[in-house]
């Protein structure tokens, strides 16, 4: 779809993911970027980027809400869904991970079709595959999900066919690998390891590693994941799901030593038994994103990480000064 001009509508744009991709839509000839968020993990202070455009306007509201959708709906061209709960959120409160990402999806494709909406970009999960079967995991790879955050990204995904089969909705899904980046949580419930073996670093203590480490994962870095996004939008693609990664295996050790040397402690990583672990490998295939829609991840896991480590230095000193008064 040609975004020129266009009216686009950014579900969940002021999270982690949904905030790069509104910052990185500023600059593009778009008519209107409208940002949907409740605010639960999105934060107005990721979208300070972006103030100052007045192509830009925030609606606080909740995809749970029908008739605040479909009004935020009206005119829209196309639409990026990515709000949702996360993985441990859903496992502890399963009714509230379908509402939102189950049911709440299924009021976001309806609500899309019902306004005329030319295409939909869903913000789906590598957590439908589980534990891989083969690596590098191709699009092919069986649903070997085993927790109820996949299960509702998987019924996302039917539900997407479903509607394009039914009423012709343009769609293309995303499974992202492991997300890292600026404007990341740093404090909560819901912390990336990164952030944990950075909050250990930062008190003094050995970042812990669960298990022996070997457990590998594809991270990538948020900026790329917005560029998929608008590339996704962009293209002619419709009716298929994409891996979005490096395409890379790092292990957690990997990981570890690396922040380690970034962040230029002596500190060695204790190991300890491993605890709640619901996936130990997992490596997509990028081929498939390359050939339907030109993705192709730019930022070195080192790079990334440095950037990570250089925001989160800055966050802490401001909320410090907050805290202060």
């Amino acid at each position: 779809m040609d975004i020129r001009g266009k009216k686009l509508l950014v579900i969940g744009g002021a999270g982690l993911v949904g905030s790069h991709l509104v910052e990185q839509l500023t600059a593009e000839d778009v008519g209107e970027i409208i940002v949907f968020d409740n605010f639960t993990r999105g934060t107005h202070d990721n979208l300070a980027a972006v103030a100052g455009d007045s192509r830009v306007k925030i609606i606080e509201g909740d995809i749970t809400r029908v008739d605040i959708l479909n009004d935020v709906m009206a005119g829209v061209d196309g639409c990026f869904h990515l709000a949702a709960l996360w993985l441990l959120h859903c496992h502890q409160y399963p009714r509230s991970g379908f509402e939102v990402n189950a049911l709440g999806t299924f009021n976001v494709i309806d609500a899309c079709v019902r306004a005329g909406v030319k295409k939909l970009v869903f913000s789906s999960s590598a957590s439908v595959y589980g534990d891989a079967v083969a690596v590098p995991m191709t699009e092919d790879h069986p649903y070997n999900n085993r927790t109820i955050y996949g299960a509702t990204k998987i019924a996302g995904e039917h539900l997407l066919r479903a509607y394009h089969t039914r009423d012709g909705l343009d769609y293309v899904g995303l499974r992202y690998m492991n997300i890292y980046g600026p404007r990341q949580d740093y404090h909560g419930a819901y912390v990336s390891v990164i952030m944990k073996v950075l909050d250990r670093i930062d008190q003094g203590l050995p970042p812990l590693i669960f298990g022996d480490g070997s457990q590998s994962y594809d991270f990538i870095y948020v900026g790329d994941v917005a560029l998929a996004n608008i590339l996704s939008m962009k293209s002619d693609a419709t009716d298929l799901f994409l891996n979005v990664g490096m395409g890379l295996k790092t292990s957690i050790n990997e990981l570890v030593h690396l922040i380690i040397e970034l962040t230029g402690t002596s500190l060695e990583p204790e190991f300890k038994e491993e605890g709640q672990t619901f996936v130990t490998h997992r490596v997509g295939s990028t081929e498939l994103a390359r050939e339907s829609i030109g993705f192709t991840a730019k930022v070195p896991l080192r790079e990334g990480l440095g950037k990570l480590i250089e925001w989160r230095k800055t966050r802490i000193k401001q909320d410090a000064l907050v805290e202060a008064g």
